[in-house]
């Protein structure tokens, strides 16, 4: 090891398992269905009973919207994670409770 590597902080981001990446993900995919579901089957009978609105179309469109939005914010605010500090949290933890299992 060079002085390099050990005097410069490790932290990276939690990419994609920052769990807003895995909402907007699903959020996403039931958006589209929903919406493409109330472009090609919106019946006369769903008009109806919806009192004339296209309940899978705006709600489709609101869970991509919403989707769109924390997919943005997880690019604009990342999650960082310092790998230094979660070293010495471990360490903490280990001379707190010494029976936990230890990681290999």
């Amino acid at each position: 090891m060079n002085a390099e590597t050990t005097s410069t902080p490790r932290k990276h981001t939690a990419g994609l398992f920052d769990v807003r990446n895995i909402i907007a993900a699903l959020m996403g995919i039931y958006g589209v269905v929903l919406f493409i579901m109330g472009l090609v089957n919106f019946t006369e009978e769903d008009k109806r009973r919806a009192d004339d609105i296209n309940l899978n179309l705006w709600c489709g469109l609101g869970m991509f919207i919403f989707a769109v939005c924390m997919a943005l914010w997880c690019y604009l605010r990342p999650i960082v994670v310092d790998e230094v500090e979660l070293e010495r949290d471990k360490a903490a933890a280990e001379m707190s409770n010494p029976n936990l299992p230890k990681d290999d």
